[in-house]
């Protein structure tokens, strides 16, 4: 069907996510796919079973605009029991159709046309068309590579009375590092004085390895007078499909969320909610998280040694960069595409995390799948390197 309006586009740049031309690439190519980031393997079969019973029960009409009672307790008991502060239940959590949205509502909440937000570069692919939706204008701070470590003489050199959102990210997508708590220290320097908003984006906040202590920003009592946490039930639970995460926060500044909240998705599915709420009562669940994706982590790692590849520090998250300056001259975005239609291993380009496309030549692998499927793609890496 075709129409005879004009489209003048806000966003004429704006390609289709490089996560979807990734994973519909290694479709048509029938290549192993470590591209986009989720699991291959099951949740629990008792979260499913809690879900069911919650639908038989009758539990299936609109859920409150915040979220159901018992999963926001859950979210709140948590918190408190792994970062010290307890939010109220009714005023300062928020349960979102995924952190994707939350991050969207808290820009659209805040951040008004002519407004600066700051990012760090490598930045994920969600945050800047949201500030540029709102009328706002995202400026790049840097992450230093090949540790991906903010230089915050940078970022006070970028902070200007237009500022009025920083966004932090730890565990961090694309690269794995993390925030310290010297980082924490720091950020808290710049911002005093201040309007500036904080939104810092946790949802890997439950995948750190070798004994590290994920630094929220809940934990720090002048950031958290001022931050929006932003976390994920997919990204905890292996059920990225239920889009389903939440936000802490003051509640001024929850009461602003809220207002865009309820237009722009006002509830999220009951039966899901309850079922983790359910789920939630065995802490251990989130806690035993770490170690399962460390040995991942190092089985997948241990699988990668004879390649070519060098594999850049892995500090938390499922995802494992790797330098390809070896094995060839391409850019990234072409080497990753020679990747999955030669070798039959879909990857991502890392370069799809700058605005300009800088590029190290160093793409991401998702180790976030079964053994079998981590050992069927570096099986094709080692044929063909």
């Amino acid at each position: 069907m075709q129409t005879d309006i004009r489209i003048d586009s806000r966003f004429p740049q704006m390609a289709t996510t490089i996560f979807t031309v990734m994973s519909r690439l290694a479709a048509e190519c029938g290549a192993v796919n470590l591209s986009q980031g989720f699991p291959d393997f099951q949740a629990e079969p008792s979260l499913f079973d809690a879900m069911h019973r919650h639908m038989l029960a009758g539990r299936n009409q609109y859920a409150p605009m915040a979220g159901m009672p018992e999963l926001r307790q859950a979210i709140v008991d948590k918190v408190e029991r792994l970062y010290g502060p307890r939010f109220d239940v009714e005023s300062e959590v928020t349960v979102t159709a995924g952190a994707t949205q939350a991050i969207f509502t808290a820009i659209a909440a805040f951040v008004r046309p002519g407004d600066e937000v700051i990012v760090f570069e490598p930045v994920y692919d969600s945050y800047v068309p949201a500030i540029e939706t709102v009328g706002g204008t995202a400026v790049y701070a840097r992450l230093t590579f090949p540790d991906y470590v903010p230089d915050w003489a940078q970022v006070a050199q970028l902070i200007s009375p237009k500022t009025r959102m920083i966004i932090v990210n730890s565990p961090h997508n694309p690269t794995g590092s993390l925030l310290s708590a010297v980082d924490r220290e720091k950020l808290a320097k710049l911002i005093t004085g201040t309007q500036i908003v904080v939104l810092s984006d946790e949802v890997y906040e439950h995948i750190l390895f070798d004994g590290e202590i994920h630094a929220s920003l809940c934990a720090h009592p002048q950031l958290a007078a001022r931050t929006l946490v932003v976390s994920s039930f997919g990204k905890t639970f292996h059920i990225t499909g239920w889009k389903i995460g939440y936000v802490v926060g003051p509640a001024e500044l929850m009461a602003e969320f809220r207002k865009v909240h309820q237009f722009n998705v006002f509830t999220v599915h009951g039966p899901s909610q309850l079922a983790l709420a359910d789920y939630m009562q065995e802490a251990d669940r989130h806690l035993r998280l770490a170690a399962f994706y460390q040995e991942k982590r190092d089985f997948f790692g241990a699988l990668m040694a004879p390649t070519p590849f060098e594999l850049l520090p892995c500090r938390g998250t499922y995802f494992q960069l790797a330098s390809y300056q070896r094995i060839s001259d391409l850019p990234d975005r072409e080497f990753a595409e020679w990747m999955t239609r030669t070798i039959g291993v879909a990857v991502i380009p890392v370069s799809a995390f700058y605005a300009h496309r800088h590029d190290d030549r160093v793409v991401r692998f998702c180790f976030a799948k079964q053994d079998k499927t981590l050992m069927e793609a570096a099986a094709r890496v080692c044929k063909a390197l």
